[in-house]
């Protein structure tokens, strides 16, 4: 029985404000791509605006030990978490990033950024053997071309985001405008 006047916070669990949010941002996260409970985690370290071991979050989201593990590893990665050892306590305590520009911007430089190389070298890859190959025709050669300069402006445009913290899509755009263009002048 909770002693009357103490609120939720004091007995351990969460509000019900704190359920709506939490389970708010694991949807947002799992919607991106991303694990569910790291998106529950993160917020629930966020919206507490202090130090959780890992035994409190696991009990305040009901997740298993090596969950919460794995969770925290993931997030500590990407930096979006941080450790912060006790000094009365041999538990590490848990904190969130705050500054959620920069939070986005490491987990899009390391997770995209990563992705969108990748594609980048591998459609170069790829229109280097056409090329090499002697029999791939005109047309087919000139969307490779156009794939190749798409990847090379998302990986621009996404090195400048993280840079500055804004997405120019404009050389995405002017290829796919030429692609329209192109279309149309067949027609």
């Amino acid at each position: 029985m909770r002693a009357p006047g103490a609120s939720q916070e004091q007995v351990g669990s969460l509000a019900r404000w704190e359920q709506i949010a939490i389970e708010a941002v694991g949807d947002a996260i799992e919607f991106w791509g991303f694990k569910r409970n790291q998106g529950r985690v993160w917020a629930l370290l966020y919206l507490r605006d202090e130090g959780l071991t890992a035994a409190q979050i696991q009990r305040l989201l009901d997740l298993s030990k090596g969950g919460v593990s794995m969770l925290i590893r993931d997030l500590e990665r990407w930096r979006v978490i941080r450790r912060e050892p006790a000094l009365d306590d041999p538990s590490s305590r848990y904190r969130a990033e705050t500054e959620l520009i920069r939070m986005v911007t490491r987990v899009v430089e390391q997770r995209e950024g990563e992705l969108v190389s990748r594609i980048r070298n591998e459609i170069s890859e790829a229109r280097r053997l056409a090329a090499e190959s002697g029999d791939v025709s005109r047309p087919r050669m000139a969307r490779l071309d156009k794939m190749s300069l798409l990847a090379d402006h998302t990986e621009r445009a996404l090195r400048l985001f993280v840079r500055t913290a804004r997405l120019d899509v404009g050389g995405m755009f002017e290829v796919f405008r030429e692609g329209s263009r192109a279309l149309r002048r067949k027609h």
